[in-house]
């Protein structure tokens, strides 16, 4: 398979490279669920006091992964739904966690490998990695057929590899050498940008004594660093028993720091952008820090919508959510639209930028390379599919959009599996360059939860 399709997005609101250093906060509230997680397993109880890289629950259904505390406090359990809140924050040296003091139950019947992904599951670093087809967490004590580390994240608004990776170079190279040490003889695939700069050379020179690393240069076209692509690109295939592992650039540090100092990763490196955002940047935080507080002073409209993760695959963060939650590698946000555009049908779309050249904006050169501002605005109304093919042309699945959507409108489902709807890397490039505005992704995520429990349901019966 070789990398195609994609596009470049380029939006307004990209967060600059500098990183500001959140100041500590008075409050923090964890929220229990993220995108992945559910921590539904409480290990504290109300007023209990914690100290930083305590457990205060763990998700039963992902291997007891733990949702770690930040920073010691006092356990609020009331306070707000849905999250643990910790009051009267103290910033205290973590003490160093030793599994073999721990359970020491379960230590003794564990290899130095195991032992060593225990630890990484109980300081709350095994939460970066990844299956690369499925997404889900992947099994501690299972046995890869790979592993995918990306210093890539192309999607607009989400917090750069470059960013993450910038004077922390050694620590990142321990952590592959880290994660080598956890694997037998499976390869490591190091995804890397496609361009000339003193730093990129810096990091290839670096790793280019690790035999066991094996690097992939890839262009900068959303979404060639998918770890799905890269995964059919170097021929690995999906399997249950043997799956690609994949990580960004914060789980190598996430591993380095538990394996080195024996210490949680209580610091993420999270992007604030968006055209909403006063000055676009990326910030040093911790989980459950207050979203109020990063937004009041940040934002430049009254009414925003602020959506965790990039533009083309972030949710929408509802209002009961207090604090950044454990997954959280980005803010995006958008003012709410609240002005009709006087006329808008009949203008030509002077100051208008669409993939498919449309309006006149085209022919002005210079707009054409501009950065496209959004906000919360449909611009018109919904329509049929056209069949203009741009959904196909951007998608780097290799699959044909916009005929999946003929046949789920029509519900032949089955149709749509044969079209090999389960190539969908769920990117959203496809909805982004619709010109008659469907949501092609979110169609697609649902007919494939319809397809597993449906249609391969009727068969496992039968």
């Amino acid at each position: 398979m070789k990398l195609k399709g994609g596009y470049d997005v380029c939006l307004s609101g990209r967060p600059e490279k500098v990183v500001e250093e959140l100041p500590e906060p008075e409050t923090l509230y964890l929220p229990l669920k993220s995108r992945r997680f559910n921590f539904s397993e409480l290990c504290v109880k109300d007023g209990q006091q914690v100290l930083s890289g305590q457990a205060l629950a763990k998700d039963p259904d992902n291997y007891s992964v733990p949702l770690i505390a930040p920073r010691a406090g006092k356990v609020n359990l009331e306070a707000v739904e849905g999250h643990i809140t910790l009051e009267d924050i103290t910033k205290v040296a973590e003490e160093p966690f030793h599994p073999d003091e721990e359970t020491p139950h379960v230590i003794k019947n564990m290899s130095s490998v195991g032992i060593r992904r225990y630890k990484l599951l109980a300081l709350g670093a095994w939460q970066f990695l990844c299956d690369a087809y499925s997404g889900e967490l992947p099994n501690p004590l299972g046995t890869p057929s790979a592993v995918i580390v990306s210093t890539l994240r192309l999607e607009p608004y989400i917090a750069r590899g470059d960013v993450q990776l910038y004077k922390r170079l050694v620590s990142f190279t321990r952590g592959l050498e880290h994660l080598q040490s956890l694997l037998e003889y499976q390869p490591i695939y190091l995804v890397l940008p496609d361009i000339k700069s003193d730093f990129a050379s810096k990091v290839r020179e670096v790793l280019r004594g690790y035999a066991w690393v094996k690097m992939i240069q890839i262009p900068l076209r959303y979404p060639l660093c998918n770890f799905n692509l890269i995964a059919r690109h170097v021929g690995l295939k999906a399997d249950e028993d043997n799956p690609v592992w994949a990580m960004h650039t914060e789980g190598v540090l996430a591993i380095d720091r538990a394996l080195t100092l024996s210490r949680s990763s209580s610091v993420r490196i999270v992007s604030l952008g968006g055209p909403a955002a006063e000055t676009p940047r990326h910030l040093k935080a911790i989980p459950g820090y207050p979203l109020q507080a990063i937004l009041e002073s940040r934002i430049t409209h009254q009414q925003v919508r602020c959506i965790d993760g990039g533009i083309l695959r972030g949710d929408i963060i509802e209002s009961n959510q207090r604090g950044l939650d454990t997954e959280c590698a980005g803010l995006t946000v958008l003012a709410e639209h609240s002005e009709r555009e006087f006329l808008g049908f009949v203008r030509p779309g002077w100051n208008r930028r669409s993939y498919s050249n449309c309006f006149l904006s085209c022919l002005r050169r210079s707009f054409s390379k501009s950065s496209k501002r959004l906000n919360t605005a449909l611009r018109g109304e919904r329509r049929p599919c056209v069949s203009c093919n741009f959904c196909e042309e951007v998608c780097s699945a290799g699959i044909m959009p916009y005929l999946i959507h003929k046949y789920l409108y029509q519900d032949e489902i089955e149709e749509a599996e044969r079209a090999r709807i389960d190539l969908c890397i769920e990117c959203g490039l496809c909805s982004f360059v619709c010109p008659s505005k469907i949501d092609l992704r979110e169609e697609f995520i649902n007919a494939k939860k319809t397809i597993r429990q449906e249609l391969h349901a009727q068969e496992v019966e039968a």
